[in-house]
């Protein structure tokens, strides 16, 4: 997969009292893409529930670069920007571009995988993970940790 992108749809209640995009609805609109991904590729919800695992992040950054108002027609896409060769740690990046192709922000995660019985990180993470993660969309500067 070369690429993974989606135009999304800004609601009145994403919105702040200056009337763009609030700074938490970046976040949540990464969220659910990097879950749409996951989730397309077989790894789902239910599969995480299932084994008994799921992503834990430790760093969430985003980088506001323009406003995003209502109406506007926002894409957002995703990558894997460092992977270690097990999976087991990952940064993804998203990037929100409005129709003229202009970056509006940035957002980098920088997680691993839960084991939720333990409540310890995975180790090893499940197959599952590894097949998906090496089918994710790679940064043009994607490194390997």
């Amino acid at each position: 997969m070369s690429v993974f992108t989606k135009e999304i749809s800004i609601r009145w209640s994403d919105l702040d009292p200056n009337f763009h995009l609030r700074h938490s609805a970046y976040y949540d609109f990464g969220a659910q893409h990097r879950i749409e991904i996951l989730d397309s590729q077989g790894l789902t919800l239910r599969v995480m529930q299932k084994e008994h695992f799921g992503p834990v992040l430790f760093r969430e950054e985003c980088i506001f670069r323009k406003e995003i108002h209502l109406g506007n027609r926002i894409t957002i896409s995703t990558k894997i920007g460092k992977m270690k060769p097990d999976a087991s740690r990952w940064t993804i990046v998203h990037e929100l571009k409005n129709e003229k192709e202009g970056l509006c922000a940035v957002i980098s995660v920088e997680g691993a995988w839960l084991d939720t019985k333990l409540r310890k990180l995975a180790n090893p993470v499940p197959e599952i993970v590894q097949k998906v993660m090496n089918t994710f969309p790679k940064a043009d500067d994607f490194i390997m940790l």
